[in-house]
């Protein structure tokens, strides 16, 4: 193997630095951000840092050097992220009578201000939701909107705004027998629920909308931000996602059925008010999903922001993330069954 030559080491510098920061990730979902909002920023970029520390283990596999240990180590104590960023197929074929489709999506007010140059993004939306025909639909930063014509859904929605009416929306094929909302203070931002009949069993619906970031990904805008700034921010929007958390949690605690709760958390599968929202519910791309399982449109590595999770009362048997590009999010999809009471 022999010694390290000199960009060999500034290398394997830059490896330890990465492996470490990795490590110190491995906490952050049990730090509450308000009281470490710097370093809760970090979940962000978890992504990133699982995809570099692969990179120095082919890296130092191709040298033939024992310095490949190092990310090995550091990603094999944190194994189950790696089932977080990256999933291999375990969909099961069953009979979709025997599922309830379950669809998250983020339209982003269905393009009103025109941020992708497309006419027809209203009508690409409704047909691609007809076209997957869901029998639940959650949507976040939705609006009314005449041209989006969904058939055979009963509805909830609350919103808020004047010039532009916009909020959550929970749309079934079930009937819903209960509805309400979970109202964030001081911001648009807020969780909503159905509960609905399917059969003779009562299920509870949640769509969940934590604080946004309000972070432009384009290459351009993250220029020009200054770090410092952008950090501090992060840092705060964090404090407002564990108080919006701990106010969810509440009511959801409270719940007496059989629930699923689909999302756009504003934070990845490494965060804190994840861990939080999850408690021991299953995460449907964990369990079902395939590849990358992105969702959010961020062109620097995967960013997966929006979420399935499931009680044990249903088995997963399918999830999809949809590559459509519509929203700066892409929609995903669970099928789930509800399991059969032991005798």
């Amino acid at each position: 193997m022999g010694k390290l030559k000199a960009f060999e080491k500034v290398m394997f510098l830059i490896n330890s630095l990465m492996a470490f920061l990795l490590l110190m990730s491995y906490i952050l979902p049990y730090v509450p951000p308000k009281r470490f909002a710097f370093i809760s920023v970090l979940s962000l970029g978890v992504p990133f840092l699982i995809i570099i520390n692969i990179l120095f283990v082919i890296y130092w596999l191709f040298k033939v050097k024992k310095q490949l240990l190092l990310s090995v180590l550091a990603l094999a104590i944190g194994y189950i992220y790696l089932l977080s960023l990256y999933k291999f197929s375990a969909s099961k074929h069953v009979d979709d009578q025997e599922n309830i489709s379950i669809m998250n999506y983020n339209v982003r007010l269905f393009n009103v201000f025109k941020w992708i140059d497309n006419d027809n993004i209203k009508q690409h939306i409704s047909d691609f939701i007809s076209e997957q025909n869901p029998d639940v639909l959650c949507i976040q930063e939705y609006r009314p909107d005449d041209e989006i014509i969904l058939k055979d859904y009963f509805k909830y929605e609350q919103l808020s705004g004047d010039k532009v009416k916009n909020g959550q929306a929970i749309f079934t094929k079930f009937p819903i027998v209960n509805s309400g909302s979970i109202e964030f203070p001081n911001t648009s931002n807020n969780a909503i629920f159905v509960d609905i009949v399917k059969n003779k069993d009562t299920l509870r619906i949640y769509n969940v909308h934590l604080q946004s970031l309000g972070i432009d990904p384009t290459v351009e805008k993250l220029a020009q931000e200054d770090s410092e700034n952008l950090v501090r921010r992060v840092g705060n929007t964090f404090k407002l996602q564990q108080e919006q958390t701990e106010q969810f949690l509440q009511h959801k605690n409270e719940c007496p059925y059989q629930m699923l709760i689909c999302g756009d958390f504003n934070n990845t599968a490494y965060s804190y008010v994840y861990k939080e929202v999850k408690g021991d519910l299953r995460d449907a791309f964990v369990r079902a999903g395939n590849g990358f399982g992105r969702t959010f449109d961020f062109k620097f590595f995967p960013v997966r922001i929006d979420f399935v999770l499931v009680d044990d009362g249903f088995d997963i048997n399918a999830f999809k993330t949809y590559d459509v590009k519509y929203s700066d999010h892409y929609p995903v999809m669970a099928k789930v069954k509800l399991k059969q009471p032991k005798l």
